[in-house]
């Protein structure tokens, strides 16, 4: 297992961009990432069905798929006496038709709650809780190749001690929740990779520098309390406005690595809002950013996933946000290739060869 000592003697040269200009597109960036032994995806929402072109992409490009909204608490439990199963149903099909592992994200988040739980006395709470994990659990038990069990435990502008994200399940149980939900899972689902999901890590930025500690902190307490915890990921939506040091971020991973977790980067893009409207500036602005640091973290064996938070522009979340068409994902709206997908397709080529590992 490599040290952390040892990857931060090496990363700073494994972190400088390596994008060949002019270089042939790869056939697949799935193919360019199993090369190395890496697993690389995107995740899949309403948009894969509603265009076959894109349907497509996804069938060529990923190996592993990362349900978007279809199975986090609110699409599932419209009412308290209701769950609706169709539309994680039907991505569940897709990827086993198409030979694709699918992560599950997520099973329990204090965030995108429906009204009714909030509502809920926390005894009340708790048994919905205990109740969902079962209920979602069992359905698709053995088809999943992991889950994302917790997402984003930590959100210190809550003003929560301990900076935890507040919510229904942190409301009614405390920090509790976390194990409790991760030992539910494992006592149905025997197969599954059980990760705990985070968000801001990458970034030196204040958010970044309070949600770090704390994750390790947290990690260090499940595994020491024999807590089924087996990956850690990351998710990466990646600020360049923001300060950020690549090679420091993966030491931090490498942490995780020496505990024996494997670890993932779960919902990948490049925000490109602070680059030129000159699209050619831009993408090459974007493509560096995100060789840079997949360059950094692929140094560590341990990152064993990477996951782009949809595939194509035509269809990111920052379409919500932005005040021009956005471009941070490795293909345009035409679905080609843009620098960006030329410099995973390096990094992933550049990656040390992994050996292969269990799912969990």
């Amino acid at each position: 297992m490599i040290s952390r000592r040892a990857l931060l003697a090496g990363v700073a040269a494994a972190a400088a961009p390596r994008l060949v200009r002019g270089a042939p597109a790869p056939a697949s960036l799935g193919e360019a990432a199993a090369a190395s032994g890496l697993l690389f995806g995107a995740s899949i929402g309403q948009e894969a069905f509603d265009d076959p072109a894109y349907a497509e992409l996804y069938r060529r490009q990923t190996r592993i798929l990362t349900t978007d909204v279809a199975l986090k608490f609110d699409w599932l439990r419209p009412a308290p006496d209701r769950f609706d199963f169709s539309y994680a149903d039907a991505i569940v099909r897709f990827a086993a038709d198409n030979d694709k592992l699918l992560r599950g994200h997520t099973l329990i988040w204090n965030d995108r709650v429906p009204d009714w739980l909030k509502r809920l006395s926390a005894p009340e709470v708790e048994r919905v809780f205990d109740a969902h994990i079962d209920r979602v659990v069992e359905r698709y038990a053995g088809r999943l190749h992991a889950w994302d069990v917790v997402n984003e435990p930590f959100w210190p502008m809550d003003g929560k001690p301990g900076g935890w994200r507040d919510g229904p399940w942190f409301a009614a149980m405390g920090p509790s929740y976390v194990e409790r939900a991760f030992r539910r899972v494992r006592a149905i689902d025997k197969t599954a990779r059980l990760a705990l999901n985070e968000a801001q890590c990458d970034n030196d930025y204040e958010w970044g520098r309070s949600i770090r500690p704390l994750l390790r902190g947290l990690v260090e307490r499940l595994l020491d309390a024999g807590a089924p915890v087996d990956a850690i990921g990351l998710q990466s939506h990646l600020k360049p406005q923001w300060p950020a040091d690549y090679s420091a971020f993966a030491g931090y991973v490498a942490g995780f690595a020496e505990r024996g977790l494997a670890v993932s980067i779960t919902e990948f893009d490049v925000d490109d809002s602070p680059f030129p409207n000159d699209v050619a500036a831009r993408d090459g602005a974007v493509a560096a950013v995100g060789a840079r640091f997949l360059n950094a973290v692929l140094a560590v064996p341990a990152v064993d996933t990477v996951v782009a938070w949809q595939l194509s522009d035509r269809y990111t979340w920052y379409r919500e946000i932005s005040r021009r068409a956005p471009r941070p994902l490795p293909f345009d709206r035409d679905l080609q290739i843009k620098p960006l997908g030329e410099a995973m397709a390096a990094a992933f080529a550049a990656a040390p060869r992994r050996a292969p590992r269990p799912s969990r």
